[in-house]
């Protein structure tokens, strides 16, 4: 007969769904009652009305039921107390969370940070920004997206989010879309909202946004920056010293030149810079498949030779791209094979191998031999 002790293993594997985290560690199964071949699961949910409940519910059945001798699984929900929630709020913040005057964050190495930022705006920052964090989450890694250009945010848009993030006390669970988690000042405040901030109610945002925010384990944070070198840029910089700076250009001259200014200030700000993609290289015709260099030639090679870095990508520009970021669809989901969608799964790779990181990659048999 299975008993509560096999019960509880298989229930490590699964993970509350918004959090991501085995339910068995976060403490929500308050216990297992075994009668013979039924099975009854308790768990406390942090709220009553938690969307994922009867996914939650399916995983545990899934998880259970393969075990031997078990016929019938039931789950039993209950709520958290005001005292459950705060113990659970102080688990998944982390030791060392305490308030600090200068507060760093993502600064224990688990984590590659990339700041995706442009000299100016309209070259396609956010549209490249989601594309990546999409790609890499389909290639196995752990990815998460904060979108801190407060002024234009788009990301909720291009991922197909709308609403608000769940919230745990005083912790904000981010949203979830294309195996990527998102916050963003676009799940607060509507499209048609100006957010008219000075510098220090800007800085306060960016600290909330990464550390009031629960994470969970990422191997990358993308980081949608707002064109050019503002407090913004600053303010993340100095939340995550050492983040990778990824500069995103189209080909012209004009751009070009902005955007080598936000790469040079990456060294100036404790960050590093890792590549440079070129977006809108040419025009390809969806009829004929012709390409034209309608922005000109060369400027994302030169920025990168300019900066030092490589040029990990030149992605054309097709009209599925611009359809797809206004739908919620990133291309490297609706067509990973296409001329845009694989030159932008291209320059994921490449990002992944020049920050080193492999954690998250799925090994075969072949290659862990």
């Amino acid at each position: 007969m299975v008993t509560e002790e096999q019960v509880h293993a298989a229930l490590r594997a699964v993970a509350e769904p918004t959090i991501g985290t085995s339910i068995e560690d976060l403490g929500m199964v308050r216990g297992v009652e075994v009668e013979g071949g039924d099975v009854r699961v308790y768990v406390v949910l942090p709220v009553a009305d938690v969307p994922t409940r009867d996914r939650l519910a399916a995983e545990i059945g899934e998880a259970v039921r393969p075990l031997e001798g078990v016929r019938r699984v039931d789950v039993a929900f209950g709520e958290m107390t005001g005292e459950d929630r705060g113990l659970l709020t102080a688990r998944l913040r982390g030791p060392g969370a305490a308030a600090s005057p200068n507060p760093t964050y993502f600064t224990d190495g688990t984590t590659t940070v990339v700041a995706v930022a442009s000299g100016k705006g309209g070259v396609g920052k956010s549209s490249v920004t989601v594309n990546l964090a999409c790609s890499l989450a389909a290639d196995g890694y752990r990815v998460g997206v904060v979108d801190v250009d407060v002024w234009g945010f788009s990301v909720p848009r291009m991922m197909g989010l709308s609403g608000q993030p769940r919230a745990l006390d005083d912790m904000i669970l981010p949203m979830q879309a294309h195996g990527v988690k998102v916050v963003s000042m676009g799940f607060f405040v509507t499209e048609e909202t100006p957010v008219i901030w000075r510098g220090p109610m800007l800085h306060k945002a960016v600290q909330q946004f990464l550390g009031d925010v629960y994470w969970g384990d990422l191997d990358f944070l993308l980081c949608d920056l707002p064109p050019g070198t503002g407090d913004v840029s600053i303010s993340l910089a100095s939340f995550m010293p050492g983040a990778k700076m990824l500069v995103v250009t189209t080909p012209q001259e004009a751009a070009r030149k902005v955007a080598e200014r936000a790469g040079k200030m990456a060294a100036q700000t404790r960050m590093e810079a890792v590549g440079v993609i070129e977006n809108m290289s040419s025009y390809v015709c969806p009829h004929c498949g012709a390409e034209e260099p309608i922005f000109g030639e060369g400027g994302g090679r030169l920025a990168a030779e300019t900066l030092g870095v490589p040029l990990l990508a030149q992605v054309p520009l097709v009209p599925a791209l611009r359809e797809g970021g206004d739908e919620g669809k990133p291309i490297v989901v609706s067509d990973p094979d296409g001329p845009a969608g694989e030159a932008l799964r291209h320059g994921a790779r490449e990002l992944a191998a020049a920050t080193r990181r492999m954690v998250g990659r799925s090994l075969g048999l072949e290659e862990a031999r």
